[in-house]
C-alpha cells in the first residue's frame, strides 16, 4: 500500500492536531501548515509556534508559501536545521487571499523561468542539508491549463531536482468541487517512472474513495489526505484496519474501562474503538499546550468544525463549539453534549 500522508491545512495542521492523529496509530509523514516564509523570517512573536515539530519529529515535512524566491531560500534552509523528512514549496494553494499575493498556485501561472528560478534557490539553499527532501506540491493549473504547459511544469520541477510531486488534480478555480482527475498522477507516474516520487492528493475521505483513487494511480507512492482526517483523527488507522495490513495498529479503547486515559494502541484484529468524548478533551488540552492564547479560539474552531459533523445533532454541536469564547467554555460543551447524546460517545469501526 502506499505511503499515507497527513495534508497541510491552514491553522490545523498543528502540534496539538498531529497528538491527536498519532494517538491513533498516525500516518507515515505530517505535512505542517503552510509557512509564511516572509513572515517567519522575521520573527514574529508568533513564529515559533510554527516551528513545533512533535509528536514525532521525524515524520515532519515544512511546507512553506512565499511570492519570492529569497525568502523561500532562506525559510528552507531554517526549517531544515529542525530535521525531519523535507521540505515542501506551496505551489498549489487556490485561496484567493494567497493567490492574489503571488503565492500558491500562482507558482504556476508565471512565465516558467521564474518559477525555475525559485525552486533552484531552494534547492540550493537544502545543500547542506542532503537528508532533506526537496518536494512540491501543486495543482494541474488554471482553468484554461493544457497537458503541455502542466508537463512542462512539472519536468522543469524534475529537471531542477525535486525529489517529490504531491499532484492536487484540479484547476484553481475548482478548488474542492467536482471528482479530481487522479488519472493525472498515474501520468506523473509513469512519465518520470522512479526518478522521482508522486502523491496523490485529493477526494479520499474513506476507504471506497481510496479503493477509487488507486485504481486510478496504482502506481502513486503516497496518499495525502487532508478535511477527512480533520474530521476523523482516526481515519489512517481506519484506512489501515480496512484493508487488513500485515502490522496493523488497531486503536483500543474500552468504554468500560474508566481508567482509560484516551486512546490506546496496540496490535489488534477486533474492532477498532475510540471515544470520542476523550479525543475532543486532549484535543482541547493540546491546543492549550501547543499554542499561544492568542490563537486558541481560531484553532479550536477549525478543528470542531470539521470533527462535529461525525456527531447525530452535528449543527447543535458545531454551534456550540463555534461560540464558545475559551477553552474551558469548549470543554463544558463537549461534556454537556455527550452527557445528552451518550451514544455518540463511543464508535466502533
Amino acid at each position: 500500500m502506499p505511503r499515507l500522508i497527513c495534508g497541510p491545512m491552514a491553522t490545523l495542521s498543528h502540534e496539538a492536531f498531529r497528538r491527536s492523529v498519532e494517538r491513533f496509530g498516525g500516518c507515515d509523514e505530517y505535512f505542517t501548515e503552510m509557512i509564511n516564509a516572509p513572515s517567519l523570517l522575521n520573527r514574529g512573536p508568533f513564529e515559533q509556534y510554527y516551528l513545533l515539530n512533535g509528536p514525532s519529529p521525524e515524520k515532519i515535512v515544512w511546507q512553506l508559501t512565499g511570492n519570492r524566491a529569497g525568502p523561500l531560500a532562506e525559510a528552507a534552509a531554517l526549517v531544515a536545521e529542525r530535521g525531519g523528512i523535507g521540505v515542501d514549496i506551496n505551489m498549489g494553494c487556490s485561496a484567493p487571499q494567497i493567490y492574489r499575493t503571488g503565492a500558491g498556485i500562482a507558482w504556476m501561472t508565471r512565465p516558467l523561468e521564474e518559477t525555475r528560478e525559485a525552486v533552484r534557490a531552494v534547492r540550493q539553499a537544502l545543500v547542506p542539508f542532503p537528508a532533506m527532501r526537496l518536494s512540491v506540491k501543486c495543482r494541474l493549473g488554471d482553468e484554461d491549463f493544457t497537458d503541455g504547459g502542466f508537463f512542462a511544469f512539472t519536468d522543469m520541477l524534475a529537471d531542477e531536482g525535486v525529489q517529490l510531486i504531491t499532484l492536487h488534480p484540479r484547476t484553481r478555480k475548482e478548488k474542492s468541487r467536482g471528482l479530481p482527475r487522479h488519472e493525472y498522477v498515474e501520468k506523473l507516474c509513469l512519465r518520470y517512472g522512479g526518478r522521482l516520487q508522486v502523491y496523490l492528493n485529493g477526494g479520499v475521505k474513506d476507504a471506497g474513495t481510496l479503493q477509487a483513487a488507486l485504481a486510478a494511480a496504482p502506481d502513486t507512492d503516497g496518499v495525502m489526505i487532508a478535511r477527512a482526517v480533520a474530521q476523523k483523527p482516526w481515519l489512517f488507522a481506519e484506512l489501515k484496519h480496512t484493508r487488513i495490513i500485515e502490522g496493523n495498529a488497531g486503536v483500543l479503547t474500552d468504554p468500560a474501562d474508566d481508567s482509560t486515559d484516551g486512546p490506546r494502541v496496540g496490535p489488534t484484529d477486533g474492532p477498532l474503538k475510540i471515544d470520542c468524548q476523550q479525543l475532543a478533551l486532549d484535543f482541547i488540552a493540546d491546543v492549550e499546550a501547543c499554542q499561544p492564547p492568542e490563537f486558541y479560539r481560531t484553532r479550536l474552531q477549525r478543528f470542531f468544525a470539521y470533527y462535529c459533523d461525525n456527531f447525530s445533532f452535528a449543527h447543535y454541536f458545531k454551534t456550540k463549539m463555534l461560540n464558545a469564547t475559551s477553552p474551558d467554555e469548549c470543554r463544558a460543551q463537549v461534556l454537556d453534549y455527550f452527557a445528552r447524546q451518550s451514544g455518540d460517545r463511543y464508535r466502533t469501526l
